[in-house]
């Protein structure tokens, strides 16, 4: 069995490199010693259990959370010690998990705001322009208050938002959560098409089977430590990852898929859409508006901030993942 990911591993040099990084909360360390890689212009998935880091890890790039030891660089620069506006202004930018649009203004002005921090007279209008041409479908909604789109079109204009900055790396929260499969399709084929405009992207995902798929190099995590990590297909096809993390090993003892691994990935195929050629989508269900998903009611409140909150990067205040 061979994957999407397999065929197009970026062999680039790190764009964001983790060294040694021990962090947490309080009087209690989460991530220890945490070393790992972002490569440049590919997709880097970071999966594993609950507990096991993940929001906690997100934190310390953005620059919610200082890490007692360690440190994080982006193509050389240190991050480590910078505030989250500073992380921002070095193109570092974070979709949360939860959704963050301001409900009561309309698309246009909660896209808009992803360029607040543009000085240059026009850029903002240009990069607007860029956006909506990278996702049309996002035009329709522009008069429409954010509230009232489904959970699928939220997470798209939250997209939109986050490269009004021309990020040089896109940090993504589990953009699947809380999503049905139907609309799972159009928020990964998003993911896929900033992938091929060449941004940089560090998705951490739920569905891990899907996340993987689709990604140039995986990363699992477990109890703040980096349990394995290499290119997307091998984290995928590793016996005993498949077992803990996946649902299941993807082959046997003999090396053939077992059965109920096979039907796993054809329902994560199905689900993200990383094979299309494989597995074509059926009947153009590529629009969210279709679905008829009500919007999540925990989409943001609209609570401002500095730095990254008004691009998507606020910190959740939730236990760690």
């Amino acid at each position: 069995m061979t994957s999407r990911s397999a065929e197009h591993v970026t062999t680039g040099a790190p764009a964001l490199e983790i060294q040694d990084v021990v962090a947490g909360y309080g009087g209690g360390d989460v991530l220890h010693g945490v070393t790992m890689q972002v490569y440049e212009g590919g997709i880097t998935c970071v999966v594993g259990p609950n507990g096991a880091g993940k929001s906690t890890l997100l934190g310390t790039i953005s620059g919610l959370l200082n890490p007692r030891l360690g440190q994080v660089s982006l193509r050389g620069e240190r991050l480590s010690g910078k505030t989250p506006r500073q992380v921002l202004d070095m193109g570092v930018v974070l979709v949360p998990q939860n959704h963050s649009l301001f409900r009561e203004m309309t698309v246009r002005e909660n896209i808009v705001l992803g360029g607040y921090i543009l000085r240059q007279r026009g850029l903002a209008d240009r990069r607007l322009a860029s956006v909506l041409e990278m996702f049309p479908q996002v035009t329709d909604w522009l008069g429409k208050k954010a509230g009232s789109l489904s959970g699928g079109q939220q997470r798209l204009v939250e997209f939109a938002r986050c490269l009004m900055l021309d990020p040089s790396l896109v940090i993504l929260d589990e953009p699947s959560m809380g999503l049905s499969p139907k609309v799972l399709k159009s928020v990964f084929d998003a993911v896929r098409l900033m992938h091929s405009q060449g941004k940089t992207i560090l998705l951490v995902e739920q569905n891990a089977r899907a996340g993987l798929r689709l990604s140039t190099h995986g990363v699992v995590l477990e109890n703040g430590r980096v349990r394995l990590a290499g290119s997307g297909h091998e984290v995928l096809h590793h016996p005993e990852i498949g077992a803990l993390y996946l649902g299941g090993a993807v082959t046997d003892s003999s090396g053939q898929a077992s059965p109920a691994a096979e039907a796993a990935d054809a329902a994560a195929a199905a689900i993200a859409a990383a094979d299309a050629e494989a597995m074509p989508a059926e009947g153009g269900g590529s629009d969210p508006a279709a679905d008829g998903t009500a919007a999540d009611s925990t989409a943001g409140s609209g609570t401002a901030g500095s730095g990254p909150v008004a691009n998507g990067a606020a910190a959740n205040g939730t236990a760690p993942r």
